[in-house]
């Protein structure tokens, strides 16, 4: 099955933002373009922003004068669902509301032929219970864009209960013949995209909740050392409290209050608050004219210790090591195989994020995962109230010592970007294993639809075999409410040898 012949007109119905995007996408692919809007004269309006956005791209040298020419006259205002009729594709961007699409697509249904594909952009809605309402449901597919859509490289080409497979192909080639990637999926809660990066927000919202650290902190902690391009807290400011929190309630809600999924409590107040981000002035930030950024909890300097003990190779944390011996600081080896920690001259250890807490151990500072440990600008440092000070201040001027500012954070188990990466390779695993997605389209959607440094299966490599589980199955005994329970996904991943079943990431 291949892709929509160029002179097959495509329709878009709704004209908002992301209407006008998709519709901009196939004009500039070479469709012919209908726009229909239920409110009179919006299809109109939205066609002449369309023309605006074109002369943007003559001025910026990305499109020619003739094509932009060529793709104005291509473009055409539909004043009723009737002028879709002669459409190959009709993609739907209205209002999120199941009623609303259901009667929509009966419509359509009506008016054009039997081949015509039909497809919704919802990003929260059942794409099956949408095409439910259908004569054919088959013909039905999810194209879930990304805002903007235009810019964007990703699409999520969504098959529900009863989407064919020529049908769920014939989208799929059409996105990549649109210069997009598409990646395929199963109708679930959240798709890809919207499931898979829930951790990223919520781990970071519990830490706050927690009292562990400030929105300032935890967002500094996993851009400079998760390699994040924005924290957790700044980017749903951008994306609007409102939106993301709405986002984050329907997948709970969809998967029946699934605890992995709960909602934040500090979230919700803000959304009540009116405090919806940069969009309402306010959010977790104050955006108003004259305001402070706050700035991240960076320790003091401190003196670095004269050598470490090194407990084995320290896993993740590796490349540590011979960054230690660069900065003139000896590192005396102790013969452990499997070893995570370094032993400090006070006695104290410095341990790598695993899920425990420093108050269950003598004199122990967590250090948080890193993405690259030679790349990262900060180290955030997990100590208890029985951590001694000079143990605190060792580790402290021995990541001062590579370079590193220096971030200490409440007693938080797991830490910042240590939890949030474990989850979310956690909930990658456990979609494979339903049926979600491959793990090639997962890290392709990660990586293109919320921009992180590394797909979960690329991260899950990095970290090894069971990093993940173990650290989850330690969160897990500290909080045994289910939110941190190892999916049986990730739990056969660990177990299983290099010839064993599943995965060999």
């Amino acid at each position: 099955m291949t892709a929509l012949d160029l002179s097959s007109p495509v329709a878009v119905v709704g004209t908002g933002t992301m209407g006008q995007g998709i519709a901009q996408v196939a004009l500039v692919a070479g469709h012919p373009v209908r726009l229909h809007d239920a409110v009179p004269g919006r299809a109109a309006e939205a066609a002449a922003a369309i023309g605006a956005r074109l002369d943007r791209l003559v001025e910026k040298d990305r499109l020619t004068g003739a094509e932009r020419d060529a793709a104005r006259a291509r473009l055409k205002p539909a004043e009723s669902i009737a002028d879709l009729a002669d459409c190959a594709l009709v993609v739907e961007a209205v209002l999120e509301r199941l009623d609303v699409k259901q009667q929509l697509f009966r419509e359509l249904e009506d008016v054009v032929a039997d081949d015509c594909l039909l497809a919704t952009n919802t990003s929260s809605l059942s794409v099956s219970a949408i095409g439910g309402a259908l004569r054919n449901p088959g013909r039905f597919v999810g194209l879930h864009f990304f805002n903007p859509a235009p810019l964007l490289p990703l699409v999520e080409v969504v098959s529900g209960f009863g989407t064919d497979v020529t049908s769920a192909t014939r989208a799929y080639e059409t996105a990549r013949a649109w210069g997009k990637t598409p990646v395929a999926c199963a109708d679930t809660p959240g798709f890809i995209v919207n499931r898979i990066a829930r951790p990223f927000y919520a781990e970071a919202f519990a830490v706050y909740e927690s009292q562990g650290a400030d929105p300032a902190t935890i967002d500094a902690v996993l851009r400079e050392s998760g390699g994040f391009k924005m924290g957790a807290f700044e980017l749903t400011d951008l994306i609007g409290q409102d939106v993301n929190e709405s986002v984050t309630h329907s997948v709970w809600q969809s998967f029946f209050q699934d605890v992995r999924f709960t909602p934040s409590l500090a979230q919700r107040r803000l959304v009540e608050s009116g405090r919806l981000g940069r969009k309402s002035g306010q959010g977790w930030y104050d955006y108003r004219d004259g305001a402070d950024r706050p700035e991240p909890h960076t320790a003091e300097p401190a003196q670095p210790p004269a050598y470490v003990v090194a407990e084995g190779g320290l896993g993740p944390a590796a490349d540590l090591l011979p960054m230690i011996r660069e900065a003139g600081i000896e590192v005396r080896d102790e013969d452990e195989d499997n070893g995570t920690r370094l032993v400090l001259p006070s006695g104290g250890q410095l341990v790598l994020a695993d899920g425990q807490t420093s108050v269950e151990f003598r004199d122990v500072v967590y250090f948080d995962l890193a993405l690259d440990y030679r790349k990262a600008t900060r180290v955030a440092l997990s100590a208890s109230q029985d951590t001694s000070p000079r143990t605190l201040a060792e580790a402290t001027g021995l990541f001062q010592a590579l370079g590193k500012k220096v971030s200490v954070i409440g007693d938080v188990p797991g830490m910042i970007v240590a939890r949030a990466v474990a989850r979310i390779v956690d909930l990658a695993y456990d979609a494979v294993a339903k049926g979600v997605a491959t793990e090639e389209d997962i890290d392709t959607a990660m990586r293109l639809g919320v921009n992180y440094p590394l797909g979960p299966f690329e991260w899950s490599r990095r970290l090894g075999r069971g990093w993940a589980y173990a650290l989850l199955d330690d969160l897990h005994l500290r909080d045994p409410s289910g939110r941190y329970a190892p999916s049986l996904a990730l739990y056969r991943h660990a177990y299983a040898t290099d010839k064993g079943e599943g995965s060999t990431s």
